[in-house]
């Protein structure tokens, strides 16, 4: 099965989804408690959940048009995205160690992807 252009895209912007939802959990932990209330009025935690339901819904359609071994090593680009967001939205630090390492993350999916 040769997988279209459009379904690389369309996988890549599952990884976004999932890691902006990565971001959301990040923030929703902060008002966690062991009460179920603030879980369950929690925005960013739904909105966390909603963005990982539909990056999984639509990762299941491009699965339809694309070999799974194909499409899958692309969600790695996640660690990409998450390394980023969480620099720019979270201040977290990034160190040049994380840099070689989004270059090797990049290489490995170029490589498994051809």
């Amino acid at each position: 099965m040769e997988t279209k252009l459009i379904i690389f895209a369309l996988v890549a912007f599952c990884a976004l989804l999932g890691a902006a939802g990565q971001i959301f959990f990040k923030q929703a932990s902060a008002d966690i408690s062991m009460d179920i209330k603030s879980w369950v009025y929690n925005y960013k935690l739904i909105i966390g959940l909603s963005l990982y339901a539909v990056a999984t819904i639509l990762f299941v359609v491009a699965l339809k048009y694309g070999n799974l071994s194909i499409l899958y090593p692309i969600i790695a680009t996640s660690y990409i995205w998450v390394a980023v967001f969480s620099k720019s939205f979270l201040g977290e630090a990034f160190p040049p160690f994380k840099w070689m390492g989004i270059l090797l993350i990049i290489a490995g999916v170029g490589i498994v992807t051809r």
